[in-house]
């Protein structure tokens, strides 16, 4: 049977959530950097976080002025950047595990990558490379007309931000443009693992499930199973960054098998708080 018109990477990454939705299930996605500490090892990162059970992976580009994020993944950033890693091995990366994985990507890269690159050229390069979404934390929804237009041309999710500091006209305005799913920022600051999550956010998730019917995902501060399960009765799972960006720390030298491990635990833990039943 030919394949549909209608498939496209967003569908690919639509569907894996909806599939755990309907499993009443919380979708884990876990954050990891690529190339660090270098693109095989990250490949087999995401190998291990697939039978782990992840929904899907958030694949960072790495930069050298991650505004957003906490030490541990901006250390890790500079681990990538200073293994060699590039654009091109990202998209390497991505293409040899869309041909041998089956969980979605969805790559977190900032939006001077893609305006160097050029906005059609890199979404061009993102969908032939296998990857369903791009998040993009440093482009206001304000300037994000020829991203979006570029995007939903091509059939690629682009995944939209909330913060508790987001005014409710604005997140109203985002929740109603994301496509594949709504990446709704936990806590105030930077990512980072967190002892506690705020009160209000399941009023939040409450109001931006009114807002939006994409799925809504929980990230910054999320790195323990009660955590998975308290944010998974509310909101439609996860995301997990630095707790197991940390891991990598050690997966220089001897210490990479070990890693590997210890991800595939961590998620392997993650995902079966999600399991509600």
């Amino acid at each position: 049977m030919a394949e549909s018109a209608v498939d496209t990477p967003l569908t690919k990454l639509t569907a894996a959530l909806a599939a755990r939705r309907e499993a009443g299930e919380a979708v884990v996605a876990p954050f990891l950097t690529a190339g660090d500490p270098d693109m095989d090892f990250t490949f087999q990162a995401l190998e291990a976080s697939q039978q782990a059970g992840a929904t899907l992976c958030e694949l960072g580009v790495p930069y050298s002025d991650p505004i957003a994020d906490g030490p541990v993944i901006q250390a890790s950033y500079t681990r990538a950047l200073n293994a060699g890693g590039t654009l091109e091995g990202v998209l390497g990366l991505a293409r040899r595990a869309a041909e041998q994985l089956t969980m979605p990507l969805v790559a977190m890269t900032s939006y001077s990558i893609i305006f160097r690159r050029g906005i059609d050229r890199f979404v061009g390069e993102a969908v032939d490379s296998g990857l369903t979404g791009l998040i993009v934390p440093d482009l206001p929804i304000e300037e994000s007309a020829l991203l979006g237009t570029a995007c939903r041309e091509a059939g690629l999710a682009l995944v939209r931000l909330v913060t508790p500091t987001t005014p409710p006209e604005r997140a109203a305005r985002i929740a109603a443009e994301t496509t594949g799913f709504l990446y709704c920022v936990s806590v105030a600051g930077v990512t980072g693992e967190r002892v506690a999550l705020p009160q209000q956010l399941k009023d939040r998730v409450l109001w931006l499930k009114e807002q939006t019917e994409a799925p809504i995902l929980v990230g910054f501060g999320i790195s323990r199973p009660e955590q998975v399960r308290e944010v998974g009765n509310v909101a439609d799972g996860v995301i997990v960054g630095s707790a197991l960006v940390r891991h990598l720390e050690a997966a220089a030298g001897d210490g990479r098998q070990a890693a590997l491990q210890a991800i595939a635990t961590h998620v392997g833990e993650l995902v079966a708080a999600g399991r509600r039943g």
